[in-house]
């Protein structure tokens, strides 16, 4: 994979083309056939039942290209991702920098746009240390998939700009807020020249304050090509009262090391 998968035309998926062929054909049908309104109507519920639910499922491919894994010339050169969301944060972040430096790890770090604004100065650290920003949306907002397009070009855009702005370097990786979306998002990164991005497998550290479920969570079949999730911002608390990144990173790049396996980038990965 090289890095024409960024710069691509927008193709709607046979999931998405069959819902807009579906809606034309229950149009028509309710004008020329009235009575049939029942059975139209309710393939159109089915229809938008089986979009709905392909948009709550971060890893699905039914809306477009969606990397769940590295591509395959990265996996079998033993190289993983390990990527840091919801960031940057003062309060976290810097420990994080530190372990990785320490563990001579890379990591792509999906950043919010306000908080990149907010911490310009941390943001720039990042880079600094070899590290690449990607967009995670402008606000993170909890209604981000229920958007219009212009909504989330607005927020996709805005992150863009946001960061660009502050580290000199565009993104090319989009993660949704909690990787939710619906079918209108891969036209607007399309657009924006971006790649979705979600993860082969994630420890849910924000909600999980035990750093041993976080971290066999991450391990559990781990092999060459897995894309990995973690959390600077709105990270958990283990009981010690240390953010649960801090408790598992170590560990984890431990693991990584002893089944000889590279973290590396997403945009490594392209290449």
């Amino acid at each position: 994979m090289s890095d024409s998968v960024i710069h691509r035309s927008w193709r709607p998926t046979p999931l998405v083309s069959g819902s807009a062929a579906l809606h034309l054909a229950a149009i028509a049908a309710t004008v020329v056939r009235p009575h049939l309104w029942p059975w139209t109507l309710g393939a159109v519920v089915i229809n938008h039942l089986v979009l709905s639910g392909s948009g709550l499922w971060p890893r699905s491919t039914l809306l477009g290209p969606n990397w769940t894994r590295l591509p395959d010339n990265a996996a079998t050169r033993g190289a993983v991702a390990i990527t840091i969301d919801d960031g940057p944060d003062p309060d976290v972040t810097p420990g994080v920098l530190a372990l990785l430096d320490e563990y001579g790890a890379k990591a792509t770090f999906f950043c919010v746009g306000e908080m990149v604004q907010r911490y310009p100065d941390l943001a720039r650290e990042i880079v600094r240390r070899g590290h690449t920003i990607e967009n995670h949306s402008q606000r993170h907002v909890h209604y981000f998939s229920l958007l219009g397009t212009r909504g989330l070009a607005d927020e996709v855009g805005r992150a863009q700009e946001s960061i660009a702005a502050v580290v000199g370097v565009a993104p090319r990786f989009f993660r949704a807020p909690a990787g939710l979306r619906n079918p209108l998002l891969d036209l607007v990164l399309t657009r924006f020249d971006l790649q979705l991005a979600s993860w082969t497998r994630r420890g849910f550290d924000t909600v999980t304050r035990d750093s041993n479920i976080v971290f066999d969570k991450l391990t559990r079949h781990l092999g060459g090509g897995d894309i990995l999730l973690l959390h600077d911002g709105h990270a958990s608390r283990s009981r010690s009262g240390q953010p649960v990144i801090l408790e598992v990173l170590p560990r984890l790049l431990t693991a990584v090391s002893a089944a000889q396996l590279r973290p590396i980038t997403l945009r490594a990965a392209l290449s």
